[in-house]
């Protein structure tokens, strides 16, 4: 119960209250114009900020284990889209939840928690920072696209305009290149006030989750979501990470991964970033669709911390005189 406990992300708290706040107080006419326009003047910020934490030497040194960084980023972006795109023909959940959870798998992975997670269960923290900061980078770009293909061949139609195209660039990729390149300049002061813009990040996601959730709201959204639907979306959440980690240890394996190595691969290819997700989300959707899609991202976000917590522990429990010929058996 207490790894449990220490599993639980309090940023999911924030989450929820902030759903509470637009389904019982949702931003309507001139207050959700304003909403809105706050929530992409954060989803700028945001990728401002990604932009200026990224090195270049993160980048650059990505080269160096090609094998590794390959495999996380193949089941990423073509393993996930595949199950997500399996699990949408079996038609368990609503159709916006099928949609949400198709978008779920066509997410990049995380960095933070990524990071976290291999460094608590002694894998190569280095290569784990390059893995998960150049899924990021490259999911700016791949998820788009990949929504725009595999979104209008799943029946869900195409969804990207020239609107769209246009945030993307404005929005998610400019800010991002922007920032990077004043690195040189502002990079210490990100380095030193971590804690503080981790709170800017977090709280510019709560601005878009609550412009969001406020559109579908006022459009019906608890109307036309069912507390068994929910409870569907959960199962489904739970059976896509044990898949995608059962997957990975069997890549990892197959590959000939060291330990350190395949602890990489599985933490960094099974996880999908909230923080990416929902501003992508805004950029993407139509307001009132973007409620229902993030759904599936929240709840799995919450599972995927919860469960490759207790992993990382039980690997940093065995990692002790366990060698790579050992892992790989």
């Amino acid at each position: 119960m207490n790894r449990l406990r220490q599993a639980l992300d309090p940023f999911l708290l924030f989450l929820i209250g902030t759903v509470a706040l637009a389904s019982i107080l949702p931003a309507r006419g001139d207050g959700a114009r304003i909403a809105d326009a706050v929530a992409d003047a954060g989803i700028v910020l945001l990728f401002f900020l990604h932009g200026a934490k990224l090195s270049r030497e993160a980048i650059w040194s990505g080269a160096r284990a090609w094998k590794l960084h390959l495999a996380t980023l193949g089941t990423t972006f073509i393993a996930f889209p595949v199950m997500g795109l399996i699990i949408g023909r079996f038609g368990l959940v609503p159709a916006e939840m099928r949609t949400g959870l198709l978008f779920l798998t066509l997410l990049p992975s995380t960095v933070q928690s990524s990071i976290a997670f291999t460094a608590i269960a002694r894998g190569n923290v280095a290569a784990a920072v390059v893995s998960a900061s150049f899924s990021n980078l490259l999911g700016i770009v791949l998820t788009p696209l990949l929504v725009a293909l595999l979104m209008q061949r799943s029946g869900s139609g195409s969804l990207i305009s020239l609107a769209s195209i246009e945030g993307i660039v404005l929005q998610l990729l400019l800010p991002f290149v922007l920032g990077h390149l004043l690195r040189p300049w502002i990079g210490g002061f990100v380095t030193r006030h971590k804690a503080m813009l981790g709170r800017v990040d977090r709280g510019s996601i709560l601005l878009v989750v609550y412009a969001a959730f406020s559109a579908a709201v006022v459009e019906g959204l608890w109307s036309n979501v069912s507390g068994a639907a929910l409870l569907t979306l959960a199962g489904i959440s739970v059976a896509m990470l044990a898949l995608i980690l059962l997957f990975t240890l069997a890549l990892g394996r197959a590959l000939g991964l060291s330990r350190a190595d395949a602890i990489v691969l599985q933490f960094c290819g099974s996880k999908k970033s909230l923080a990416s997700g929902v501003p992508i989300a805004g950029v993407l959707f139509p307001a009132a669709a973007v409620g229902p899609i993030l759904l599936p991202i929240m709840i799995f976000h919450q599972i995927q911390l919860m469960a490759c917590a207790l992993l990382a522990r039980h690997y940093a429990a065995r990692a002790d005189g366990k060698s790579d010929s050992e892992w790989n058996s």
